[in-house]
């Protein structure tokens, strides 16, 4: 069981470094808000991911990944979402460009933990991860429902700890980051990515 959890735990942090949405929501409000901001904005992901988990644990993540039509639904909440986050982030690397005293201090609107929340939220792959992938890494020792709910939480732990630190990491780079020139650039590049995902996102198939 020991072999099985290692290996499990092993997935999820292979999984947990890809590149994907939660990064470039977290890359933007690191960037633009300072590091404070960027771990609310990880909680409120980690906050997500638990929240898939009890649906997960309970059955009912396995229902909306059963079904088009909540799938779809919840798909095209989501990409609007990350459409929106982008899009505020182009239209950000603009102000600035213009100079105005009130650009220059330019920052995302909303709650960054609310934003984290509602970006992991509506994202139905968690849903497809979570009833597809989860039970057959969970080790065959426990119970279907523990081994999952043990897997739930390493995969919460593995997510904070990578975005945590990689917030750090940016913290670590203030200076170079506050740079005018280097602000509307990162705006510009996560605006484009976040666009990128969700239009990844709105296309996608469960």
């Amino acid at each position: 069981m020991l072999v099985q959890f290692v290996t499990a735990a092993g997935v999820l942090a292979v999984l947990t470094m890809v590149p994907g949405p939660d990064m470039a929501v977290v890359t933007e409000r690191a960037v633009a808000s300072g590091w404070r901001d960027g771990l609310r904005t990880v909680g409120g992901i980690t906050a997500g991911l638990l929240v898939w988990g009890v649906l997960a644990v309970a059955g009912l993540a396995a229902v909306l990944a059963a079904s088009a039509t909540a799938y779809t639904a919840v798909k095209l909440a989501g990409a609007a979402y990350l459409l929106f986050l982008g899009v505020q982030s182009l239209l950000r690397s603009r102000r600035r460009r213009s100079r105005q005293p009130a650009a220059a201090s330019a920052t995302p609107r909303g709650n960054p933990w609310r934003t984290g929340l509602v970006s992991n939220v509506f994202n139905p792959k968690i849903a497809v991860f979570y009833t597809g992938l989860l039970p057959t890494l969970a080790p065959a020792g426990l119970s279907p429902h523990t081994g999952m709910a043990l897997l739930v939480l390493v995969h919460t732990v593995l997510t904070a700890l990578w975005l945590g630190g990689y917030v750090l990491l940016l913290a670590k780079a203030r200076a170079f980051f506050e740079r005018p020139a280097v602000r509307r650039a990162m705006d510009r590049v996560t605006g484009v990515v976040l666009i990128g995902f969700g239009l990844r996102v709105a296309t996608s198939q469960p």
